[in-house]
């Protein structure tokens, strides 16, 4: 299962670099902050596939769902004019860091009991 995964990331990575796709800059905060929530979704089913209590649906709808939050939090604030993307990218780092760290312990421990 892990293998599939890594073909797929692979696969999307070349891809995206091939593909001549250009943007509007006045998107690039409101991409910038779901390719955050995207990675913390990402990081979390990596993370739960370790553990052995992945979900297909959890992973889907949180993949989909906090982008689409984080994005329309970015949004808001800036018609408001009040930067609340920050709490995305606080929220989002924070636990893309924690993710990476349980899965580095997770991987480091496989076969020890601590």
């Amino acid at each position: 299962m892990m293998v599939v995964a890594l073909i797929g990331i692979l696969i999307g990575g070349i891809i995206g670099f091939l593909l001549p796709y250009t943007y509007n800059t006045a998107y690039s905060l409101y991409i910038s902050i779901a390719i955050l929530a995207c990675l913390d979704s990402v990081f979390g089913g990596v993370k739960a596939n370790l553990e052995g209590n992945f979900n297909v649906k959890i992973f889907l709808s949180g993949f989909f769902g906090n982008s689409l939050l984080a994005a329309l939090l970015a949004y808001i604030g800036d018609r408001l004019g009040v930067p609340l993307y920050y709490a995305a990218i606080f929220t989002f780092g924070s636990r893309l860091f924690d993710n990476f760290a349980s899965i580095r312990r997770l991987i480091l421990f496989k076969n020890k009991s601590v």
